[in-house]
């Protein structure tokens, strides 16, 4: 499983995460993309995307993502 840890998440979780192919935004040359265009580039490559903004389903439309909050 691909996953991509957002930003606001420590680094350290990519260890914790070690079974798993984990990427930090920042290891992707990503840091500082805004949340709609990184939801766009992460769901070409992960098949998920760990972040605490508790509000991006409300900021982002995922409809027709295919990941959905």
């Amino acid at each position: 499983m691909k996953i991509l840890i957002d930003e606001s998440l420590p680094r350290y979780l990519k260890r914790m995460l070690a079974e798993h192919d984990a990427q930090t935004v920042q290891d992707m040359g990503w840091a500082g993309i805004k949340n709609g265009k990184l939801l766009n580039l992460a769901e070409s490559e992960f098949d998920v995307f760990l972040t605490a903004d508790k509000n991006i389903r409300y900021q982002q439309n995922l409809k027709g993502q295919s990941w959905q909050s």
